[in-house]
């Protein structure tokens, strides 16, 4: 067995039958190239289907040893363990030999947020005299209301908006559908930016179903976003580093620290487990504090 055919096995698997945007596809092929690459340079005679749980762990401390850091190790752990299950499927092999591979411990590191009045602040800043100021306005109010990543803003489809039903559906990792609530705020500026400022672009073809658009009339990009946010940041003199992310944490911490059910969050966030919805549940130290004062008998 060669590692052309099998690898190429891997990515009709993981477009045709798991549905994966190319990005992800390219993801995990990156991955199993590193194991490749390493079954090359140090037992050429090591194919894919002849590769032991010793190999993998050899492989898994070269890694460390080149100086990855720990989330880095984790995810390329993380594709050779996806191509040796697909593997294992197909009938390629008996045994998965990266079944009991173990990867670095993480530190859970907590996303940044913004409190309440940053948020507002961030928005208070949006000149709405400019001819971008509604869209940019609607746009961080769906970010921080629906708590979207950045490219499901970006993806925004007019046709998947039910604002009567006050749902919109997202698109989302591996072309995953699921509905989300929105706020009335979000909906208020969602529905002003549609009827009385949308319809005044010009709008190239094929463009046509795309909530937010640029000047030229075509979807935005990913880095569109993340300017405008920086660009607002700075306006403010906002110290903390965020992006279009930074929303989605805020969206998420504001749902659990006020007391929202962590499954009802999850969903909404579209997370598979809920153990990655569960980094949302920090709460800041003066929180902690004035709660031990309140309700502890001892304070």
């Amino acid at each position: 067995m060669d590692w052309l055919s099998t690898i190429n096995g891997f990515r009709a698997y993981l477009k045709l039958e798991k549905s994966l945007t190319q990005n992800s596809v390219d993801a995990y092929l990156q991955d199993v190239k590193k194991l490749q690459q390493f079954a090359l340079s140090f037992v050429p005679e090591l194919k894919p289907d002849i590769i032991n749980e010793h190999n993998l762990k050899a492989f898994m401390r070269c890694l460390s040893e080149l100086g990855l850091p720990p989330a880095s190790q984790a995810r390329i752990l993380s594709g050779v363990k996806a191509f040796y299950k697909f593997m294992l499927m197909e009938n390629l092999l008996s045994h998965n030999p990266s079944e009991l591979i173990e990867g670095p411990r993480l530190q859970r590191k907590l996303p940044d947020t913004l409190n309440i009045l940053e948020i507002d602040t961030l928005i208070g800043a949006i000149d709405l005299s400019k001819p971008d100021g509604m869209r940019n306005k609607t746009m961080l109010e769906v970010l921080y209301g629906c708590g979207l990543r950045v490219t499901e803003l970006i993806t925004l489809k007019i046709s998947n908006l039910y604002l009567e039903d006050e749902f919109i559906k997202i698109l989302g990792k591996g072309n995953k559908e699921r509905l989300v609530p929105i706020g009335e705020q979000a909906s208020k500026m969602l529905t002003i930016w549609l009827q009385e400022v949308r319809v005044h672009l010009k709008i190239k073809k094929g463009q046509e179903d795309f909530v937010f658009l640029s000047k030229r009339g075509s979807a935005l990009s990913r880095v569109m976003v993340f300017m405008i946010i920086k660009s607002l940041a700075e306006k403010i003199g906002l110290k903390k580093s965020i992006s279009p992310h930074t929303f989605r944490h805020s969206f998420a911490t504001h749902l659990i620290e006020g007391g929202a059910d962590l499954r009802a969050v999850q969903d909404m966030l579209g997370h598979e487990s809920i153990t990655t919805t569960e980094i949302y549940t920090h709460l800041d130290r003066e929180y902690l504090r004035e709660i031990i004062v309140q309700y502890h008998p001892r304070s």
